[in-house]
């Protein structure tokens, strides 16, 4: 596999018609790597720099796929008395099935089931954030997802997304052979790497979506923690 440059080739999670069963594991699996390889860790971090002080804030995340980044998220803010409302959205009826069953969130959380661009609000959220969702989409996509971010968000919007690396591709390759039950994460969790994105890279979609004030930093496994708030008028 030749990392120079970014792989466009569709993830298997991406296609129609996947069995529920099938999701269902694929959620189960990256909310587990996600935990254990530091995943929630950075979407904690990017949140925690945008809410400084507030101790009530709104949340939402596109691309939320099985809710495990909101959970994790709404264990943080309990455990530091911060009231949250939540708001989970993604394009898979299956997702946002699998998420309504998390008892956990129920009683804090919202789900759309729906394109996030086709989403508007009747109140904005504080923040707007993806984890594991930007390298689905492709430059010219990420413009616009980086703009209807901004504009619809108060404080700001952050992402937590995978860097594209030569020694992330072959690790997630042999853990996910070894150790992974789904067809979806042994063959999409490798891929995703390759559609990653460089550092560079993003200052560019940066510069083409007309957004600055925003901080890309590197975190550990691999992965890119980029956060955008917004000034204060």
């Amino acid at each position: 596999m030749n990392l120079k440059q970014r792989s466009y080739t569709k993830e298997l999670l991406d296609s129609d018609a996947i069995p529920f069963e099938d999701i269902k594991r694929n959620m189960q699996e990256l909310d587990f790597i996600n935990t254990w390889l530091g995943g929630h860790q950075i979407t904690i971090k990017g949140l925690e720099q945008l809410i400084q002080d507030s101790k009530e804030i709104t949340v939402c995340e596109i691309g939320c796929g099985g809710g495990d980044n909101l959970a994790a998220i709404v264990h943080w803010c309990n455990k530091k008395k911060i009231k949250i409302h939540c708001t989970g959205i993604d394009i898979k009826e299956e997702c946002i099935s699998f998420s309504r069953q998390n008892s956990f969130l129920k009683n804090c959380t919202q789900w759309i089931a729906s394109d996030y661009k086709k989403v508007t609000f009747q109140q904005k959220p504080s923040i707007i954030f993806s984890s594991l969702f930007c390298h689905h989409f492709s430059e010219q996509e990420l413009t616009f997802q980086l703009q209807w971010m901004k504009e619809n968000c108060t404080i700001g919007f952050f992402i937590n997304d995978l860097q594209r690396n030569t020694i992330a591709y072959y690790s997630i390759s042999i853990l996910t052979k070894i150790f992974s039950n789904s067809y979806l994460v042994k063959n999409d969790a490798p891929l995703s790497v390759a559609r990653g994105f460089h550092k560079n890279e993003w200052q560019n979609i940066f510069a083409l979506a007309g957004i600055q004030n925003y901080s890309v930093k590197w975190k550990w496994a691999f992965r890119h923690l980029i956060i955008y708030k917004k000034l204060k008028s």
